[in-house]
């Protein structure tokens, strides 16, 4: 009797905070569950926080596999922004219960990792629900940790912008100098150092 072929498992992979001034780089893998599609999956930045509440929640609950991890700010100025990217997402996929025959990342470079069938997407977010599930729960998982910074670190209004350097956030940055959570590295915050 002919055995019958195992459905590869594909992971999608984005990140969420490169651009910020503040906090870490976070990226998530999610391997879904095509017996349990979800509808709506998009880039989560067209999407109403409402939603991405929404569509977190299914993902975590219907998706076979996903895993959050993060580089930290020190690592950000450390190794730089884009490896630090790289390192979030490594750390996200050898972080899933179950390994992926193939990983799929938004974007247009690829974290270093031995063993795995890797494809490269820019602006896969928009065409790859599982890319599209990954940046869902990178940017819940952001947001949530630029709330508590916000908490710590009121006199940055962390909780409006995100740590994305706005004009609210330079000119908090500049009354209030430079917190233990901003990014040296980034121009803004070296020029006040």
């Amino acid at each position: 009797m002919d055995e019958i072929p195992i459905a590869k498992l594909v992971a999608g992979v984005d990140e969420a905070g490169r651009g910020p001034l503040a906090g870490s780089v976070v990226a998530a893998a999610v391997i879904l569950d095509e017996n349990y599609p979800i509808d709506g999956l998009t880039d989560s930045k067209k999407l109403s926080v409402s939603r991405r509440a929404s569509l977190e929640l299914q993902i975590k609950q219907r998706a076979k596999a996903w895993a959050i991890a993060e580089s930290s700010q020190l690592e950000v100025d450390e190794i730089n922004i884009l490896q630090a990217s790289l390192l979030a997402m490594k750390r996200a996929v050898l972080g899933l219960d179950l390994k992926p025959g193939q990983v799929l990342v938004d974007g247009n470079r690829l974290p270093r990792l031995d063993g795995y069938q890797m494809l490269a997407i820019v602006r896969g977010d928009m065409s790859e629900p599982c890319i599209s599930a990954a940046s869902i729960l990178a940017k819940q998982y952001r947001d949530r940790q630029m709330l508590e910074l916000d908490q710590l670190y009121p006199q940055y209004q962390f909780a409006r912008h995100k740590g994305y350097p706005t004009e609210l956030h330079r000119r908090m940055l500049k009354e209030h100098g430079v917190s233990p959570v901003h990014r040296r590295s980034f121009r803004p915050v070296r020029e006040l150092l």
